[in-house]
């Protein structure tokens, strides 16, 4: 009686036991991550970020139903990530995967939704005779328009890549792994913005021949939703740093005059960011396409030089070709019926940028394509950060100025071996305090004037650390007209079916140099695929079937057979 008593004194006890730890459990949103790689942890900047949620931010998954399997193992992981963000959020994150046209038995009603849907900028893709929406909508408020999250990578892996030779061809697992790799950032930019309190103030600049035509319209519509952006004419007055947060020089084409640079050293010196997208040499195909096949580049003589010079970058006045570039339609001649015959031809003056060094800004981002662009050396300039942020693959060579266009520029093997240069920086990053160009420079007429404008002194050093992006290459962001379709998104162009990341690179750009926050932190997180060997696999497949099928039926009737064997011995009289 005692003994019994005993016992269900120890059952209760182990059922509280049980009890406190399951409420311990629920109370307590820890998860032990003991990858090596930390895929499963958050970056303490999203943590932060999640933290200060105090209202519902709902998203809406579209990668579900009958998926591949490789887009199957990025919607759980889109469902983990989620999963990790709403712990930290006091569930505040309501996610839901639907299908958007599921109850629809209609064509007509599901090509309108698949319509409305891809004008709020979910992506497509058609595989095996099937749509998959590898998209999310973030939504916080009824007042503010969705942000849409694709979650593919930018970035595309390839098997082997040598465009004059053959197409590339894709490593699709190592491109869904680094899809998985940038879930994280994607999610957590796209909730910063529907959530934070201040919207930055992005100006367009122009006085100096920028471009404000068509051939800047995916800039400006990638930025409206997401920016206060406005035109800023440097010829009317000077831009306020406390107001405008970053300023866009997008391809201007007229000489910037002292008084010009004097605007945007003073906006500098008192903490604001510029990205610069300039081309030094005059270069079109246009141009080409008008002359005998052949021309020769001239300096557009901007007056940049000195300024950029004295924040720590030299662009210098020449052509970068790469082997590694992308194809442009080219006449070879006319068909049997007397039309023209058309070929993409390998164009070297389009050379394939990438990243090569650790960076927040175009890691993990897939090729991005310039037109015509120059080098770029760093210089000395006393407490700036530099970072390489695009250069050419490794077959590169520089036309010296007078640099000259030509539509055959690589004719002999002789020509071929001339591309004996690697990784031609094309885009830097600048972080630190700036020194002014006109420092010592000024009349003290001239400060005073400053300050009557600006109601802020001249100053010859920075008051607070600035960033700014220079790019020898002002196509980067401008985009091409088709006759029949109107503007092309940034990053294709015709004839080439394939949209580079130029569009990513310019959004981390402005992102970059535009938030307070810290959230680029992760987007340099690598997730490491550990794949099988495929050649062992195929050579050894039988074998390890037949382990996999035999080995557990031996096991279990060798287990059964010691058991009968022990109870025989244990019991028998």
């Amino acid at each position: 009686m005692q003994q019994s008593a005993k016992q269900k004194k120890q059952l209760g006890i182990a059922v509280l036991a049980l009890i406190a730890i399951s409420f311990a459990g629920s109370k307590l949103n820890q998860r032990l991550d003991l990858t090596e790689d930390k895929r499963f942890t958050l970056s303490p900047s999203t943590i932060r970020m999640l933290e200060k949620i105090d209202s519902t931010v709902k998203v809406e998954v579209f990668l579900t139903g009958e998926l591949p399997a490789d887009y199957k193992k990025l919607s759980l992981a889109t469902a983990d990530i989620l999963e990790s963000f709403n712990s930290y959020a006091n569930n505040q994150i309501k996610v839901e995967f639907i299908d958007p046209v599921e109850g629809l038995a209609d064509d007509t009603a599901k090509a309108m939704r698949y319509d409305s849907l891809q004008k709020m900028g979910i992506v497509f893709e058609q595989v095996n005779n099937q749509w998959v929406l590898p998209s999310a909508l973030v939504y916080f408020k009824n007042n503010q328009p969705p942000i849409p999250v694709d979650l593919r990578s930018s970035r595309k892996i390839y098997k082997q890549f040598n465009v004059i030779a053959e197409e590339p061809q894709e490593d699709v697992e190592a491109t869904r792994n680094a899809a998985e790799a940038l879930l994280e950032n994607k999610f957590a930019t796209a909730i910063d913005k529907m959530t934070r309190q201040d919207v930055p103030t992005i100006a367009y600049v122009v006085g100096n021949g920028q471009p404000t035509d068509l051939t800047v319209n995916d800039l400006g519509e990638s930025l409206r939703n997401e920016y206060r952006l406005g035109i800023f004419n440097l010829k009317e007055g000077y831009p306020d740093a406390s107001i405008i947060k970053t300023l866009l020089m997008v391809k201007p084409k007229a000489t910037f005059t002292d008084e010009d640079l004097l605007k945007l050293d003073q906006y500098v010196m008192n903490g604001g960011n510029i990205i610069w997208f300039i081309d030094k040499l005059h270069a079109e195909l246009d141009s080409l396409k008008r002359t005998e096949g052949q021309y020769t580049a001239f300096d557009r003589g901007l007056g940049l030089d000195e300024l950029l010079f004295k924040y720590g970058v030299r662009i210098n006045g020449d052509l970068v070709q790469d082997l590694n570039c992308s194809k442009i339609p080219l006449v070879v001649g006319r068909n049997p019926d007397g039309s023209i015959r058309m070929q993409r031809m390998p164009w070297p003056y389009y050379p394939l940028l990438s990243s090569r060094t650790p960076n927040p800004i175009s890691a993990n981002l897939d090729r991005v394509l310039p037109i015509f662009p120059s080098s770029i050396d760093t210089v000395m300039a006393k407490g700036i950060q530099k970072t390489i942020l695009l250069s050419t693959d490794s077959s590169s060579r520089i036309l010296p100025s007078p640099a000259v266009v030509s539509l055959n520029s690589v004719q002999t093997e002789e020509d071929l071996y001339s591309f004996n240069r690697s990784y031609i920086p094309v885009a830097v990053l600048l972080e630190g305090k700036f020194n002014s160009l006109f420092s010592n420079r000024l009349p003290k007429s001239v400060m005073d004037s400053v300050k009557q404008f600006t109601g802020r002194p001249f100053l010859a050093k920075a008051n607070k650390e600035g960033k700014q992006i220079v790019v020898a290459d002002g196509d980067i962001v401008t985009n091409e007209i088709s006759q029949t379709t109107g503007p092309l998104p940034m990053g294709m162009i015709q004839m080439e079916n394939y949209r580079f990341a130029n569009k990513a690179f310019f959004l981390n750009s402005v992102d970059y140099l535009s938030s307070d926050n810290s959230l680029f932190e992760s987007r340099n997180k690598t997730v490491v695929l550990r794949l099988l060997n495929k050649q062992k696999l195929q050579e050894q497949k039988t074998l390890w079937q037949g382990i996999n099928v035999l080995l557990p039926v031996i096991v279990i009737l060798l287990t059964g057979f010691i058991f009968q064997w022990w109870r025989k011995k244990q019991y028998s009289i």
